[in-house]
């Protein structure tokens, strides 16, 4: 039972080896390099347009930082001038400027919140690209060095004419001998 259990993951080990050759890893890791920069760059542009939201949200809130600043000197004239019909109608206008208010700081927490998760993992996901263009390159060379392809002219092998000579000295000599 052992001898075949150990038969068959010698088969499976050369199987997989063989399956590892037909899809050359090159291939394969470039392909997942270019699909880590595609996310990369993905993830960029969407941080891109968190921190633009960011801003226009911000803008907004000040904007209705200013309003209800207005709310409350037109309050002041109001209670003034004893229009507590007109004081109403503004305090509602400054609650519900208020609540909006609350509502825009929630958002931009949240916002934010998002800002920082999408800034840590573009900086992990950029050492990762980094660590994986480095193996490529390693891996890369480590097989030109193995297979060289591309050299198989035949190197520049000059003899020269009292290395001709000695070995045919040599060889005559031998000859003569036997």
């Amino acid at each position: 039972m052992v001898l075949i259990s150990r038969i068959s993951r010698l088969f499976r080990a050369d199987l997989h080896a063989v399956l590892d050759r037909i899809e050359e890893p090159e291939l394969l890791l470039r392909q997942a390099i270019r699909e880590m920069e595609d996310l990369l760059v993905q993830d960029e542009q969407r941080s891109r347009l968190l921190q633009q939201e960011r801003r226009q949200l911000s803008s907004r809130h000040n904007q209705l930082e200013q309003e209800l600043n207005q709310i409350e000197e037109k309050l002041g004239v109001c209670f003034h001038s004893n229009e507590e019909d007109l004081a109403r109608k503004l305090i509602r206008r400054r609650l519900e400027t208020q609540q909006f208010c609350g509502h825009l700081s929630d958002k931009r927490k949240t916002l934010e919140d998002g800002i920082d998760e999408l800034r840590s993992r573009l900086e992990t996901n950029r050492a990762r690209l980094v660590s994986m263009r480095q193996k490529a390159a390693l891996l890369i060379t480590a097989e030109q060095r193995q297979y060289p392809e591309d050299d198989l002219s035949m190197p520049d092998c000059r003899v020269a004419d009292e290395d001709v000579e000695v070995a045919f000295l040599r060889e005559k000599q031998q000859r003569s001998q036997t």
